[in-house]
């Protein structure tokens, strides 16, 4: 199988549908042998679903059936594939091919479970697409990367998307989880970088694809989380460990998982009849990928070291299962029985050809030898002609380098070169303040040396085929290890460094519940306090006796901040990271939603209120009691009468239910919601008046907002007459008028509702309070004074 190196997309993803809108999606980790099995039903139009799970796989190739069962009004997977993702390889495959029961055949045989730990007996009948899907994609693979997949090599995983926080692809967007918005007035070299950006201090490539997932598909189990935060406890607090750990986990090849690869598939058929110089990539790869593993084995002593005094669970159970596995001292010892002692891996590409073709022991192939002698002679001979040009042209700075596509090649300094090159030189390119190029006899002895190298590479893949098979039995300790290293440079390399490199009390540990309050005192941005040092931090309470927030202020007062802030605090908080706050506890949060931003949609003939429209609907459609909704200036792009209506009714429906709301906006009028509602609470950006202009202070103050007409403001900025700024400001007073009269006459219509409902809220904080149990009543005897003498 070819090499899927860095950090590209490795996923192959098979799609299906039925006509009852029920999807089955099966995704192949080809760089890591892992398939992952969803079902689910479609409650979006759009595919909303679906499209979420394809943004988070980002696959190379997506499998599709050829005829489309879409539903009524339903686009069908095959016309989102082509209308999303235009630029991924699109199989079609016969319908015969997504066989459900084939598929899960091939599943009891190549998954590295048992089937009853799996629960396939139970799966099978009620997410039968997913296993018609697997049938469909592993047949693909197979035929189009030749090879077979190892039996009991797989790691298979089913609904993994739904046990995990779901972030719509909208909301990834709007978040700037990955990528960063690139606004057209600051150009492509604005500062500001995502969150993933942030923390991508990984070391491995294995470790940067586990941070995207975790930050694309948080964790919603609370034991989980709180395992991760326990170790990451014991890094913070022990610098020894911290320092150690990081060190060791340089020793480890960066593309550690990728040899799963090599020992998960197994090619067709291995024979010297078929073994030509079209297949010396794939038996350098395999090479490359025996290197690989024995440097990784030569590692796992250090790593043992490091953690052995460990007290947290997570590294303790590392310990125990990964450096005191025998497993792994077996393979250690049939690697090195065919392999020599003093190879490793290397990236400089003419010492990593030369440790692949002497990775094997001397004596073992006679044919090997012999390659490796031309091998030696025609690098000897392409260094010797160096030499005598360096003497011959006088041409003392002479350099040799060579890459993989090329070989070797003459590179020249300009200043050297008087006039022009000898005519022996030949395919001369100016490259930047030197010359590379060529000649006949270096080409020639180019052609031989690879060729050679070549000839080392198949002698030495057909030796290896029986190392091969040995490790294919204990390729589930492999997988093992690579996972735990990927985990491990995550949280090693990437939340405690990024926690590290802050003062201490910048980051605290977050407390999670399964039903308690939402609670940050002091938070801050994790993305924007980096760029500015002044970043003003502001709290947040929210619970189910008050689970709606209306947040008000004038633009740029920092409102879309602060929406964006709560979400990314709670999306590290579920990945097991600190989060940038004094204090946090929060209610897991099964899924976030957002409504922001402002802009038509011109692939879909769509105008910004049209937007704004199917994004609310689509929240509306899915919205759930666990679930964080944040939604900014929703209505302000048609007329003001219908989106107020359109704010307030949305507001109505959210309230309704037990999901936690923030709603920004500029429609004074909504804060009417806290004198009805006593689940409201209505919060403003403080903005300071001074001679006629505003001064952000970017604090967030409880209580309606008190910039008065600060629209007016700015239009008298802007410099309209004075006329027309003092009718509006006549205008406006009247109508503010009305609006006061109305907010009094609520207040004291719903006052003793409000009243309980504070006392309610009250004894929420204390049902999650870690207080004594003296220090608890004396709190309700002060709650029962306050309620009975009125001053609640």
């Amino acid at each position: 199988m070819e090499d899927d190196g860095g950090e590209r997309s490795s996923f192959v993803v098979g799609l299906i549908e039925n006509r009852a809108k029920e999807v089955g999606m099966a995704a192949f980790d080809l760089r890591s042998a892992s398939l992952h099995l969803s079902q689910y039903i479609e409650t979006s139009s759009s595919y909303q679903n679906t499209n979420t799970l394809l943004r988070f796989y980002d696959p190379c190739v997506i499998i599709v059936p050829p005829n489309k069962l879409a539903a009524d009004g339903m686009v069908g997977v095959s016309e989102l594939v082509d209308r999303c993702y235009s630029t991924v390889r699109k199989v079609v495959f016969a319908r015969g091919c997504f066989d459900d029961t084939k598929g899960a055949v091939l599943i009891q045989n190549l998954a590295s479970e048992e089937p009853l730990a799996l629960g396939l007996d139970t799966y099978y009948k009620q997410h039968y697409l997913s296993l018609a899907a697997a049938a469909a994609t592993i047949k693909w693979i197979e035929a189009e990367k030749g090879v077979i997949v190892t039996n009991h090599s797989l790691t298979v995983t089913f609904n993994g998307s739904f046990s995990h926080m779901n972030i719509d692809a909208t909301s990834v967007e709007n978040l700037e989880i990955i990528d960063p918005f690139h606004n057209s007035l600051l150009g492509t070299s604005n500062k500001k970088r995502s969150l993933f950006q942030m923390f991508k201090t990984t070391k491995t490539v294995g470790g940067t694809r586990l941070l995207r997932a975790n930050l694309l598909q948080p964790l919603k189990d609370i034991k989980t989380i709180n395992t991760r935060l326990n170790c990451l406890d014991e890094l913070m607090s022990n610098e020894e460990l911290f320092y150690g750990l990081s060190q060791v986990l340089r020793k480890f090849p960066k593309e550690t998982d990728r040899v799963l690869c090599h020992f998960c598939y197994k090619p067709k058929k291995v024979t010297e009849a078929v073994l030509g110089f079209d297949n010396t990539r794939r038996s350098q790869n395999m090479i490359s990928s025996i290197i690989l593993l024995k440097t990784a084995l030569d590692a796992l002593p250090l790593l043992a070291m490091a953690i052995k005094d460990a007290k947290c669970f997570l590294l303790a159970n590392i310990y125990k299962t990964v450096c005191e596995n025998d497993r792994y001292a077996s393979i250690r010892k049939r690697v090195g029985e065919v392999i020599d002692d003093d190879v490793l891996h290397a990236r400089v590409p003419f010492v990593a050809r030369s440790q692949q073709c002497f990775a094997l022991k001397a004596g073992i192939d006679g044919f090997l030898d012999m390659a490796r002698r031309t091998f030696c002679d025609t690098s000897e001979a392409i260094h010797n002609l160096a030499r005598k040009y360096r003497e011959e042209f006088n041409l003392p700075n002479l350099k040799l380098p060579f890459n993989n596509r090329q070989g070797f090649f003459f590179r020249i300094s300009q200043k050297e070169v008087q006039g022009k090159l000898p005519s022996k030189f030949t395919q001369v390119v100016k490259h930047g303040k030197n010359i590379h190029c060529s000649s006949l006899e270096l080409a020639s002895l180019n052609v031989r040396n690879k060729s050679a190298a070549g000839e080392c590479f198949v002698r030495t893949e057909i030796c290896l085929e029986a190392l091969m098979d040995a490790i294919r039995e204990d390729v589930s300790a492999l997988t093992l290890l690579a996972e735990v290293l990927c985990l491990l440079d995550m949280i090693v390399n990437s939340f405690a460094h990024s926690i590290s490199t802050k003062p201490g009390y910048r980051y605290s540990r977050p407390e999670l519940t399964d039903s308690g309050p939402l609670a940050i005192d002091a938070g801050r941005h994790p993305i924007l306090e980096s760029i500015h040092n002044d970043f003003v931090p502001n709290s947040i309470f929210m619970s189910e006796a008050s689970n709606m927030l209306v947040v008000m202020g004038p633009n740029m007062s920092g409102k879309s901040t602060y929406l964006q802030q709560v979400c990314l605090v709670v999306i590290l908080a579920q990945i097991g990271c600190y989060v940038p706050a004094r204090f946090a506890t929060m209610r897991v949060v099964d899924r976030i939603f957002t409504r922001m931003g402002t802009m038509d949609n011109l692939e879909s003939n769509s105008s910004t209120f049209m937007t704004e429209m199917r994004e609310t609907a689509f929240i509306m459609q899915n919205v759930s009691n666990r679930y964080l909704i944040v939604m900014d200036e929703l209505g302000r792009a048609t007329s003001s009468s219908d989106g107020l209506a359109m704010a307030w009714s949305c507001c109505e429906h959210l309230l309704s239910l037990k999901a936690y709301t923030v709603f920004a906006t500029h429609m004074d009028s909504l804060a009417e919601l806290a004198t009805i509602y006593p689940n409201v609470k209505v919060l403003h950006f403080y903005v300071d008046i001074r001679d006629n202009r505003l001064d952000f202070k970017f604090q967030l103050r409880d209580g309606t907002l008190h910039v008065p007409h600060y629209g007016l403001l700015l239009a008298e900025v802007a410099g309209l007459p004075n006329t027309v700024i003092e009718t509006a400001r006549t205008i406006t007073s009247r109508i503010t008028d009305k609006e006061l009269k109305r907010i009094e006459l609520n207040c004291e219509k719903h006052q003793e509702m409000h009243r309980i409902y504070k006392v309610a809220q009250k004894l929420i904080c204390l049902k999650y309070s870690k207080q004594n149990e003296d220090s608890i009543r004396q709190a309700l005897q002060n709650l029962k004074d306050s309620f009975t003498e009125g001053r609640l």
